[in-house]
This record gives C-alpha cells, structure tokens and sequence, in this order.
C-alpha cells in the first residue's frame, strides 16, 4: 500500500474527469490510499472512482471546514491553509499524478519535482528536455503502470 497524491483542476474538462475517475479507481484496487485537495473536479472525480472501489480518500482542505469535503472522501482534514496545502498532499504523498493542469497543479508538480517525490503527469503541464519534469503519459493504463513501476 502506499499514498498516491492526484492533482489536477477543479474546473476540469470532461475528458480529465473521465480519467481521474478511473485512475481512482484503479489506484484503489491496487490498494493504494488516495489524497488529495478533497474539493470538485479533478479531485471529486479521483475520489468517486477510489470510493466506487472500496478504496480509501484522504482530503486535505484548503479551508477550515471539514463539511466542505466533496462526499467520496474518506478522511476529510481540513488544514485552513488555502493553497498553502499543496505543500502538505506533495509531502505526505509516495507519488503524485497530476491529470490535466492548472495553475493550482502546477504548483503542485513543481513541489512535488523539487521535493524528490515522483511524479507521472497524464496530459499535463509540458516540461521542456532536459529539464528534470516528470514523464508525459496519454492514458490512465500507462499512468498505473509507472506508478506501480515507480512503488517497486
């Protein structure tokens, strides 16, 4: 088991929401926890999936409301942090997979690149080469595939 973070935009388009909600779903039946934002879009999708599949949701809030988690979180914690908890989803997660992008995901990819935690982007913020960004995939199949590569 391992805590696999998902970032991505909350005003995300339909074909992002498809594939968070897959990706949850295949992270739980792998038996991995997902975290992350707790709130809409991207982070409502990955959660509907993870829940559908008997998997555990950590969200960690941006507010001071735990009632402001979107309903397929398992663990809603709310940090009253605002943006300031992309830091603590990197940080307690083993890899992170971004799904689309937004400025909000961005910042996360960066942290997360930074920090030395992995990172699989699934149609995500382009990094140019040689930069140390994270690899580029076009589907949930092969962004599963890396994360199980990536966890050993």
């Amino acid at each position: 088991m391992a805590y696999v973070g998902v970032v991505g935009p909350s005003d995300a388009a339909p074909d992002e929401l498809g594939a968070a909600e897959s990706l949850g779903r295949g992270l739980a039946e792998r038996g991995h926890v997902v975290v992350c934002g707790g709130l809409g879009g991207v982070m409502a999708a990955v959660s509907r999936g993870a829940a559908g599949a008997g998997g555990t949701v950590v969200g960690l809030l941006p507010g001071a409301d735990r009632a402001d988690a979107n309903p397929d979180v398992t663990v809603a914690i709310p940090t009253g942090l605002g943006e300031m908890r992309n830091a603590l989803l990197v940080r307690s997660s083993d890899v992170v997979v971004s799904v689309g992008g937004s400025w909000g995901t961005l910042s996360e990819v960066a942290l997360a690149v930074r920090t030395g935690v992995p990172v699989v982007a699934i149609d995500g913020w382009r990094v140019p080469a040689p930069a140390e960004g994270p690899p580029q995939v076009s589907s949930v199949e092969e962004a599963l595939l890396l994360v199980d590569r990536l966890l050993g």
